[in-house]
This record gives C-alpha cells, structure tokens and sequence, in this order.
C-alpha cells in the first residue's frame, strides 16, 4: 500500500471519527441542552439535565420508595401509580419536564390541550417504544398515519356494536365458569377469602380465547401467559436509558423477550392456519379473528392496497390478547374493591341487576340498560383508569393552545390519574368513589362542564376500538357475580396499585365472598 493511499484511509478514518463523535455528542449532550433551554424559556421547569443518565437516578428511587409498602385504603393513587410525575409536579409545578436520559419529556395536565393533541394524530403521534416493548405487539397501538389508518379500517368491522352482541354467550360462559370455581372454594361455608385478581385475570383472557378464536382457554392460556411475561420486562425497560443496540446483547432479559415472541407468534400462526384452513372448507366464523380475516379478504380480492399481510395479522392478534383481557382485568378487579368498600352501592347495583332478570341468563338488551352499574363502571374508569399514563411526541416545532410553544423531540406525557382526580374539574370530592357523577351520563360528569377531563380509554381518532367490547363484558361479569356473591375486602387485603403496562393490583384482591341464597 502506497503513502498516498494510507494517508487517504486514514483521513477516511479521521472524517469517520469526528462524524460519529459529532453525532454523540449531539444526541448525549448538545441536543439536551438546547431543548432544556427551549422548555425553560417556556415556562417548564425541571432538574437540570445531568450527562447521559438524566433524571435515572431520580426514577428508581422514587419508584422504590413508592413500591416499598402499600399505602392506605384511599383512591389518592398518583403518589404510588405514578411517583415520578408525582414528585416532578409537587417539585415544579404543573409546567414540568423530567429526563429519561437525553430525552425529556413534558407533563401536560390541562384537559383542553390533551383534547387538541390527542385529536391531530398525524401530527402528535406516538413516541417509538423501546425495543423490548415493541416485541409485546406491534400491532394497531403502535402503528401511525397511513398504516395505522389502514389497520383501524380493516379491524373496526369487527368491534361494530352489531357484532359485539353475538359475543354475550362467550361471556357468560366464561364468567360462568369462574364462579364455579369460587363455588368449589367455598364448599359448604358459601363463604371465604379469595384473591379474586388472578380468576378475573383469566376469565378475561378466557373471554379474549372465545370471542377473538374461538377456542378455549385451554388453548389460548399459554399465549396469554407468554404475553404477560413480555409485560413484566418491559416494567424495567420503561425505567432506564435506552442505549442505541442495547436489544441486541445477550442480556437475560433480551433473551427471554425474543424467545416469548418466536413462541406467541408461532402459537398464533397455528390458530390462525387452521381457521384459514377452516374457512376455505366453507365454515364460517363470527369471531373476532374471522371478522378480521374476512374483512382482510375482502380488500385483497378487490386489489385495494389496504391488505394486510400474515404477520401483521399475527400482530394484531397478540394485541387482542393483551389490550383484550388486561384492560377489562383491572376495570373488574378495581370495581370488586370499591364496591367491597361501598356497601350501599353494591347493594343498589345487585337490586338493579336482579329487577332486571331476576338469576337468569342476561341479555344483550338487559345489560346496555343496567345505568347503575355503568355509573359505577365509569366512576371506577374515573379512579383506576386501565392506562394510566397517555404519551405523545413532537416531530417539529409547534404552538399548542393560544401561546404553549414546544420544540421537536420532546415527549408529551399526559398523567390520567392526575387529570380524572384535578378537584377544580370535578370538585373538591374528586378522589372520592361517588358514582353519581355519572347519573346524566358522561358529558355531564364533571363539576364543570366545559372542561371535562374524562380519558380512561384515550380521546379523538385513535380512542381504543375495543372500549364497547370492554364495557359490554365488564358489564356481563359484575352483574352475574352481583347474582350470585355478596363481598367484602379481607383484613388481609393491602392496597397497592402499580402500573405494569396497565394499573394493577401488586398484591391482588384477597376478598371475603358470601355465596347469596338462591
């Protein structure tokens, strides 16, 4: 190799050098900096930013305290479920940021500006997850503009409020079946405690194997277990840097991530073979996952570009099974505590379901009707929502509201629980469990009217498609365990919200059931 050609290589060498250390120290140090800068000057407040590690330090150390012990029976949740923003804003105020890593993101707790972002999805769109969150399920939740549109067209058929009626029967045998079990539990008693967190949790994702495969629970169980397991890796992931490549170490987290998906997905993949199979033999299926396949095949046969392709369809089936089960999981193991803790309501609401049909089967028509156990529902959604933190981010410069400016590659991050309990939109009662507020519906709930700030299942163009599904079998499930059960919470019971993708209970809901008489 000649003179001239070593000094070209190493000048190559040199260039390349400077151009990679240029661009980390923009994204470790310049770029946080000027965006600190930017926020400041906005009136947002928050720690100062410290190189690569942000607010990290901050983070765990206000989730440990809060994970420590339980806290006492009160719906003032925030402190516990969310003790990083709890803490930037009894620092800072409502105007505050805080640092995961170079990245900060900004709390935004005024209900008109949620409504405004949340309703200009191309614009606010949502933030990338970190790597081992996306293989949970990459399906409609996290999909954008056009693809996003294209999806939610070819799923909507199959969550249309016509549809949802035909699953009723999958509900109530499923439920059915749970209290069969609580029955064995209680033998001859007809009372006892039971932990009611861990049935709830796998009659709902009974109900997910029933209405979106049509099997049963037996064949769809491993699924949701796998699910629940990427679930709780992800917990960590939320809470630390995301270092550029990290996914790619052997670590035994990453590892144990991407051998769930390989077997979720080829779990899924068999399911949906055979319904395919099935349905070139002629068999039609009115559950979930044929709507969905139907709906597909109609856009391919007419050439439209709007197909999806076999393993999106694998995603859109892990997220039936997770958004499917956990979000309706918690609305019912929530609702059991505080009707545990409100004996008067739980009263009202059994007296409303046995008038309506008395121990029988209900009905479709029956239970859209119940209006005190869809107050009570709603008023929970209020306390417990499912998410109980939203995110969104910034792709360029823009003015929100009449005069809020916020820079590119902020993350925006809407605290549910702080806005469903804020007393100034619904009075100084807010953290009190008061169904009522819900008595002239939804749109009337708030103290005041014009600024109601009611989100459990998100708000505008990309509003959970499955919160009627949601709705209609929590409703199913409280009202045949109203039927049979009266309940109380145990002396053992410890009151522990967490968020693990959505807001559960840490240590379940030990509860003392009393068979009712027949």
């Amino acid at each position: 190799m000649d003179n001239f050609t070593c000094s070209l290589a190493l000048s190559s060498a040199i260039v390349a050098l400077v151009y990679v250390t240029s661009k980390f120290l923009t994204w470790i140090w310049i770029r946080p900096k000027k965006l600190e800068i930017f926020l400041r000057q906005q009136g947002f407040h928050g720690n100062s930013y410290k190189l690569f590690h942000g607010d990290s330090a901050d983070i765990k150390g206000a989730t440990r305290e809060a994970m420590s012990k339980p806290i006492n029976f009160s719906n003032d949740i925030f402190p516990r479920a969310s003790p990083v923003y709890h803490k930037a804003v009894q620092k800072y105020g409502e105007k505050c940021f805080v640092w995961f890593g170079p990245r900060p993101a900004v709390v935004i707790s005024d209900p008109e500006l949620f409504r405004e972002i949340m309703s200009k999805n191309y614009v606010f769109q949502k933030p990338h997850s970190l790597p081992v969150k996306r293989l949970i399920a990459r399906g409609l939740v996290s999909l954008e503009a056009d693809k996003w549109s294209k999806h939610r067209k070819l799923i909507n058929p199959a969550f249309h409020v016509d549809k949802l009626k035909h699953l009723v029967p999958s509900f109530y045998l499923s439920c059915g079946e749970m209290l069969s079990k609580w029955d064995e539990i209680m033998g001859n008693e007809g009372c006892g405690e039971v932990d009611v967190w861990p049935h709830l949790h796998t009659m709902t994702s009974d109900v997910i194997s029933r209405t979106a495969f049509g099997s049963s629970y037996e064949e769809g169980r491993k699924i949701s277990h796998l699910q629940s397991e990427q679930a709780m890796c992800s917990v960590g992931a939320d809470r630390s840097v995301n270092i550029p490549g990290y996914r790619f170490l052997p670590t035994k987290v990453n590892m144990k991530v991407k051998q769930n998906r390989k077997e979720i997905e080829s779990l899924v993949l068999g399911i949906i073979n055979k319904r395919m199979k099935a349905t070139e033999s002629g068999e039609d299926h009115h559950d979930l996952l044929g709507l969905l396949l139907q709906s597909n095949s109609k856009e391919m046969k007419q050439g439209n570009e709007f197909g999806m392709s076999i393993n999106e369809v694998i995603e859109e089936c892990k997220i039936f099974y997770f958004a499917g089960h956990e979000t309706t999981a918690t609305l019912l193991v929530w609702t059991m505590i505080l009707l545990s803790n409100h004996d008067d309501w739980q009263g009202r609401a059994r007296d409303e379901v046995l008038q309506a049909f008395g121990r029988g089967k209900p009905d479709y028509k029956q239970l859209n009707n119940l209006k005190i156990v869809t107050m009570i529902l709603h008023e929970v959604l209020r306390l417990y929502p499912p998410a109980a933190m939203l995110s969104r981010c910034i792709q360029k410069e823009i003015t929100v509201g009449e005069k809020v400016r916020l820079p590119a590659g902020v993350e925006l991050m809407f605290p549910v629980i702080m806005l469903h309990q804020d007393p100034r939109i619904w009075g100084d009662d807010a953290k009190e469990f008061k169904p009522e507020r819900f008595g002239d519906g939804v749109s009337k709930a708030g103290a005041r009217e014009e600024q109601a700030a009611y989100f459990p299942f998100g708000w505008g163009p990309r509003i959970c498609i499955g919160q009627n599904f949601a709705m209609l079998e929590a409703k199913m499930a409280i009202a045949m365990i109203l039927q049979r059960y009266s309940f109380r919470l145990s002396p053992s019971y410890s009151h522990a919200p967490r968020v693990v993708i959505t807001l559960q209970p840490e240590h379940g809901a030990r509860l003392i059931l009393t068979k009712l008489e027949r």
